[in-house]
């Protein structure tokens, strides 16, 4: 099988690449789910348990019998039956429904969170990322120069905790100079919409958090970059785009930084898989309503069918971001499109 080359540029798509690393993902995805379905099991005690408690006797066993049956927890169902049927239920899309939710359904108690989580993190990665790999590189081609302050800097910054920075902000922005508010996604009281009060409020609410975000992470990409520039900066190609005179700015973007940037590539991938799982702390700090917070309580509740909700979400995010990231590998690194051949 050949790969395709585009008609502008020649680049070279490597389907054969492509479908080992799809495989492979499918694969990596039915393991990751079975994962998710046992693991959960093997807690002690289960979200029926831990309602029934709340319920105070208050419940019949009855009550109790049809609660396990609607959860599929009940003990007189195999292990292997509970684990066909859940791969039954989400094969129609299915996630179940959430006990500690009101019994509503797994989807939509998901969907209200994620868009929080996206747009607030989402956000703060890509800046922290495009920042962080911009300043990196410049950080790199003029090494041993002023800039070079900026490496201890923002490595000090990335080395303190998400909740201990975050605490520090909110002291000081917050409590002290009253520029943003303390937490929340929004105030008591304004109506959720597309107006402007409703999105200037989120926006308020929303920059302390990913200010402390995009502090806490661009040290790492900042790094990164200016590491993999020094390296690349010793290659023969860059040596010799300099020796035919090209403009510093040409070898710098177009030679330099383009193949320095490649392995920020699968880490910004990681990241951004990441970012549903990886909140869990900075949205208790900023009381924030995203899926981290969310994916606490179900924990805490022993909501099984929301944690696996959670999971799920979480591993098809990594497992895409990592697909996406191995295709755009593939096409940027000649070395990679050689496997072809």
């Amino acid at each position: 099988m050949t790969a395709i080359k585009s008609r502008r540029g020649g680049i070279r798509v490597p389907w054969r690449f492509m479908g080992g690393r799809v495989v492979f993902y499918a694969f990596t995805a039915w393991a990751a789910i079975t994962i998710n379905f046992f693991i959960p099991r093997l807690m002690k005690g289960d979200a029926v348990d831990s309602y029934m408690a709340r319920a105070q006797g208050q419940l019949t066993p009855a009550a109790e019998k049809a609660l396990r049956i609607m959860f599929g927890l009940d003990k007189s169902t195999s292990l292997w039956d509970q684990y066909v049927n859940y791969w039954g239920m989400l094969l129609h899309g299915d996630l179940g429904l959430s006990i500690s939710s009101g019994m509503a359904p797994v989807r939509d108690v998901i969907a209200a969170s994620l868009p929080w989580t996206l747009g607030l993190v989402g956000f703060a990665t890509i800046v922290s990322f495009l920042v962080g790999t911009v300043v990196g590189a410049v950080v790199g081609w003029r090494r041993g120069g002023r800039l070079d302050v900026l490496v201890p800097v923002t490595t000090f910054l990335g080395t303190v905790p998400y909740f201990w920075l975050g605490l520090i902000f909110i002291a000081i922005f917050s409590t002290l100079l009253g520029w943003f508010p303390a937490g929340h996604a929004y105030e008591v009281g304004v109506e959720p919409g597309w107006n402007g009060e409703f999105v200037s409020q989120v926006v308020s609410h929303g920059s302390l958090p990913a200010i402390t975000i995009v502090i806490a992470s661009i040290g790492g990409w900042l790094l990164g970059m200016r590491n993999m520039m020094l390296t690349v900066l010793d290659e023969d190609y860059i040596t010799v785009a300099q020796a035919k005179g090209m403009p510093n700015r040409r070898v710098l973007w177009r030679y330099a930084a383009r193949n320095a940037v490649l392995p920020q590539i699968q880490s910004f991938a990681l990241a951004i898989g990441f970012i549903v799982g990886g909140t869990i702390v900075m949205e208790m700090v900023f009381s924030y309503p995203g899926i981290g917070l969310l994916l606490l309580s179900a924990t805490n509740a022993k909501d099984y069918a929301l944690m696996q909700g959670i999971f799920l979400v979480l591993v098809m995010a990594v497992l895409i971001a990592n697909i996406v990231a191995d295709i755009a590998y593939a096409i940027l690194d000649p070395r990679v499109r050689a496997t072809e051949a």
